[in-house]
């Protein structure tokens, strides 16, 4: 397809900037090469590598197949694409609004991260560093998404409006979850079991795991062992999984939860996941909630709702309106 005199232009002036400016090494490597155009914005490969490469290395760890796994990537690789895209979209509009963030607030934004996961400044230096980032690194990410907040409040959030009406409906169709009971705060150590493993390579992460619960037994921390060692998505806020109800647990899990108490931890668990072992932060003993007490709850909830329903509803008349080029290999 013949691409518009404005993005002939653009594309050479970009390939003339990595000419210059790349390093002198071989031709390959010195040429980027341009994978979407959004407005008058670009994504390089080298910023839809950087983002995409986490997810391939995890997918080529999983063991399918190479049919499987060649369409495991290309689903990943059009979805990371796709969220690119909306953030560029969105940072355009955010430009577009005179949308502005400050040092205070990305200080302010980083201590609650801190604080809620129990860092200091050295522990979450080293938490990004398992994950690839610098500090810097991660306060320009931080910035980006105050930027983004900011945004949804003045395009969407201001004009939702939820009723007592609404509150009193939601109420009435979850009584079940007002009732009370028992809440747990878990917090996890993940081991996957790659796919097609043999037994003895299951046998192996399995003594891996005995290892770390041996030194849970000495008294080693859980969440630092969890932050260098879990492979699950909560391994960076020490394997915090949040508040749950046993009944939203698998059954073996809720057997174990049974015994236990506050701040003790199971046997190693072979699980659908993989092998774990859970820590149960705390135990909640809640009591029923009325309609008044639960309205805060419940209003926060139903508005969050309407604000992801809003917003992909809005980036999709964003996209519309928008001139989007992915250029193919």
């Amino acid at each position: 397809m013949i691409l518009s005199k404005y993005f002939k232009r653009f594309a050479s002036v970009v390939m003339i900037f990595f000419l210059c400016f790349a390093p002198a090494t071989t031709c390959a490597e010195i040429v980027d090469r341009i994978v979407a155009v959004v407005n008058n914005d670009i994504i390089s490969l080298l910023e839809f590598e950087e983002v995409f490469a986490p997810y391939s290395e995890k997918v080529r760890s999983l063991g399918y197949a190479s049919e499987e796994e060649k369409n495991a990537l290309a689903k990943v690789r059009e979805d990371i694409l796709n969220q690119i895209i909306d953030q560029k979209l969105t940072d355009q509009e955010s430009r577009r609004a005179g949308i502005a963030v400050n040092e205070k607030e990305i200080d302010a934004a980083t201590e609650r991260v801190k604080k809620s996961n129990f860092y200091t400044d050295e522990e979450l230096k080293e938490a990004l560093a398992r994950e690839g980032l610098t500090l810097e690194d991660y306060r320009s990410r931080m910035k980006d998404q105050i930027v983004r907040s900011k945004l949804v409040n003045l395009e969407i959030k201001s004009k939702i409006v939820i009723t007592k009406e609404d509150v009193k409906a939601y109420y009435e169709e979850h009584k079940q979850d007002y009732q009370g009971g028992k809440k747990y705060h878990l917090r996890n150590i993940l081991m996957e079991i790659p796919s097609y493993s043999q037994e003895s390579e299951q046998l192996e992460i399995k003594n891996k795991m005995e290892e770390l619960l041996a030194k849970l037994k000495k008294g080693q921390s859980f969440e630092k062992l969890a932050a260098q060692y879990s492979r699950s998505s909560s391994a960076a806020k020490g394997g915090d999984l949040g508040m749950f109800t046993a009944d939203v647990l698998s059954p073996e899990l809720q057997e174990a939860l049974k015994t236990m108490k506050a701040r003790e931890f199971t046997p190693v668990m072979k699980t659908d996941a993989g092998w774990q072992i859970f820590f149960v932060e705390e135990i909640i003993e809640t009591g029923g909630k009325s309609l008044e007490e639960a309205s805060p709850e419940i209003e926060e909830k139903l508005f969050n709702e309407i604000v992801n329903k809003k917003f992909r509803s809005w980036l999709e008349e964003l996209r519309k309106r928008s001139y989007i080029k992915v250029i193919e290999n």
